[in-house]
């Protein structure tokens, strides 16, 4: 999917932008839709309802629609966790909301701001829901193409972004919904990596060292039940992640919260497979084109995951970090961070201005040298492998992974610098298919690039302050 409305001339109808409803008022109509509301009036209080004769519905439902106050403190379903946020315009996703059928839905991005969450039409900007919610918010894909983990106090909520995709046949039918916090939450204590492979999602917990998986169509109604659920406990609590293969293998780290060098193969019936323990410091994981070829950064040089074996990839420094490590399903190689200063107590941070690229094929690397310096919200690949780099000169960088060359720059937002601390806002670099969506903090803009052809093609007002930020097109599926 494209961002129609921007490629054809901001046609809005093109663009499912313009949406019309009618109502017809049959008054069969009207008593079905009564009988439906006192049916899911009951079932909310926790009652069992078979028939209601018809010339009842309308004023059974008057009465009911009068008491529901007084069940309104009934339990709700949950995963792991009741407590979803349920503050703020679109805060909490109507179960019950019939969705409305549109003729297309357009790329939305989800924007962390302090004190809540915006959900922006990339199309247009129009904010499409805002969710008040406190707290540093990371937001991670869920891998659907329609909801979004939030990682927050609570754990992992879900935050469904309204956007829904059915095939039929040779075409698709879309719809919308309202945006937001489902109340489905899988607790953790300090919510640390999610990575979708495989047709599934896991999560990890570093306060724990607990993985929890689950597949990722199981999504749909946007609540995750604890049969849905698996998980399966690391050695110590630690920085970890773990990537779900084909195979029904996991791949995942194990560590303290002092020391980690340990990634390897976990198998379905919870034996190790192969096993890595020459990566120190191991951070960042990424997979790349080939069934179950994963790769993991480390300060030594990273390690490749092919063929059921580990794979480290030589370097010619004594130190050699990339724990910052981005993937594509249509690419042999990985794009990363390249850090060679080992950080030392009381000095300035590296600012690398290179990147690495890693063929996963021959556990092979090489860099690209940028001239400018970036960090790790800089980086994203294109719907047919590009990398994506922002540096602090303001360009987007769009890189031939084969070739190590720097094809294209493109100037997007204005000059800046790495904050200090990492949680406050800076630039964000998001890319879903054949776009790349960058958001500039300075001047409250959402840029979009198209990546195949270098050109900017909108830049879009923001009401707040950007930080964090996830785009989800609907018809890419992860």
């Amino acid at each position: 999917m494209t961002p129609r409305g921007l490629l054809l001339g901001n046609d809005l109808h093109g663009s499912g932008l313009l949406r019309t409803t009618h109502t017809q008022r049959d008054p069969a109509r009207i008593v079905n839709a009564a009988l439906r509301a006192v049916t899911i009036i009951i079932t909310v209080c926790g009652m069992r309802v078979q028939h209601l004769p018809h010339t009842l519905a309308l004023a059974t439902a008057a009465v009911l629609v009068l008491s529901a106050a007084a069940c309104s403190n009934a339990s709700a379903p949950t995963t792991s966790s009741p407590n979803g946020d349920r503050d703020g315009a679109g805060a909490q996703a109507s179960a019950s909301e019939k969705p409305v059928e549109v003729s297309d839905v357009d790329p939305r991005a989800a924007i962390a701001y302090e004190g809540g969450i915006q959900i922006v039409d990339t199309s247009d900007g129009t904010v499409v829901a805002d969710i008040k919610k406190e707290g540093f918010l990371r937001l991670n894909p869920a891998g659907d193409g329609r909801h979004v983990l939030v990682s927050s106090s609570e754990g992992f909520e879900v935050l469904d972004l309204g956007m829904i995709v059915k095939p039929h046949g040779d075409h698709n039918h879309y719809y919308t919904t309202t945006p937001g916090l489902t109340g489905s939450v899988i607790a953790a204590q300090t919510p640390g990596h999610v990575v979708t492979h495989a047709g599934k999602t896991a999560v990890f917990d570093d306060g724990t060292g607990t993985v929890t998986m689950f597949d990722t169509k199981a999504l749909e109604d946007g609540q995750l039940s604890p049969d849905e659920l698996t998980s399966f406990q690391t050695n110590d609590p630690h920085h970890g992640v773990a990537v779900p293969l084909v195979s029904g293998s996991v791949l995942v780290t194990e560590g303290t919260e002092d020391e980690r060098h340990t990634v390897h193969e976990r198998k379905a019936d919870g034996s190790i497979g192969a096993e890595s323990t020459d990566c120190p410091g191991v951070h960042g994981e990424a997979t790349a084109q080939g069934e179950d070829v994963a790769s993991f950064g480390c300060t030594n040089g990273s390690v490749v995951f092919r063929d059921g074996q580990f794979h480290k990839v030589p370097v010619p420094e004594a130190y050699q970090r990339s724990g910052n490590q981005f993937g594509s399903p249509e690419s042999p190689y990985v794009l990363t961070d390249y850090k060679t200063v080992e950080p030392v107590d009381g000095a300035a941070p590296e600012h690398p201005t290179k990147v690495g690229i890693i063929d996963t094929t021959d556990a092979t690397t090489t860099t690209v040298e940028l001239g400018s310096a970036y960090w790790f919200r800089s980086f994203g690949r294109g719907a047919a492998g590009e990398g994506v780099v922002l540096t602090y000169d303001g360009r987007l960088n769009l890189i031939d992974p084969a070739s190590a060359a720097v094809t294209k720059q493109v100037d997007v937002v204005t000059p800046w610098t790495e904050n200090e601390n990492w949680q406050e806002p800076g630039p964000n670099v998001k890319t879903a298919g054949d776009f790349a969506y960058i958001t500039d903090p300075t001047a409250k803009k959402l840029h979009l690039v198209q990546i195949s052809t270098g050109k900017l093609l909108s830049s879009l007002d923001l009401s707040v302050v950007p930080n964090e930020m996830a785009v989800i097109d609907a018809e890419l599926k992860q």
